[in-house]
């Protein structure tokens, strides 16, 4: 098995009233419930946005130095993410899509460096 990162971007997801985001969180968990019950599911957050950064953390002289900001100037916040234990690229890409269906915004795919690859061309037996 391996483990994957599926995120989205909170710059991908337009505006949405109370009532829409509620029933994207319901959809989410829906499928959050499914992956438990596959036996993948490891961990998941949807509620992060920029709003949620508490400090930033840089390195001076070797020691780490925070600061309540400036953050890393970017459009890009992470928004939420789930953490599958799959066993190929394939399996990660069924839940991402089943995520991506669900909430109706896009979805990316991380292996997390050091996870077992399965069905690799070029894996040797």
């Amino acid at each position: 098995m391996a483990e994957y990162l599926i995120t989205f971007n909170d710059e991908w997801v337009p505006e949405h009233t109370g009532e829409q985001l509620r029933d994207k969180s319901v959809a989410g968990r829906a499928v959050i419930a499914e992956m438990e019950a596959a036996g993948v599911f490891v961990f998941s957050n949807g509620g992060i946005d920029g709003s949620t950064a508490i400090c930033s953390v840089e390195a001076k002289d070797g020691e780490p130095i925070f600061s309540d900001g400036p953050y890393v100037e970017s459009k890009e916040h992470l928004g939420g993410f789930a953490v599958v234990d799959v066993p190929d690229d394939e399996a990660a890409r069924y839940w991402a899509g089943r995520l991506a269906v669900a909430l109706d915004w896009p979805q990316e795919v991380h292996r997390f460096p050091g996870s077992e690859r399965h069905n690799h061309p070029t894996e040797t037996k």
